[in-house]
């Protein structure tokens, strides 16, 4: 999937967002999308990359532990 796929499907979810507020005005959106894209996006890379932490945050281009943060904010640590 290339990058310009990607951003469509995040825009065409945006639009169904929209449609679905009917109207009315969003709130924190920004926030929303970053946690709903997120989380998916940890867990993706944290199965490819064998749960190797350091390797993930590589991939990422994070800290490592600025990756556990975001780990534990997810709750995709044991």
């Amino acid at each position: 999937m290339s990058k310009k796929l990607i951003e469509e499907c995040v825009r065409n979810s945006l639009e169904g967002y929209f449609r679905d507020l009917r109207g009315t005005e969003p709130d924190g959106l920004h926030e929303m999308m970053l946690r709903t894209v997120e989380k998916p996006l940890l867990e993706v890379v944290m199965a490819h990359a064998d749960h190797n932490q350091s390797k993930a945050s590589e991939w990422l281009g994070l800290n490592r532990n600025t990756l556990r943060k975001k780990l534990l904010e997810h709750k995709l640590l044991k």
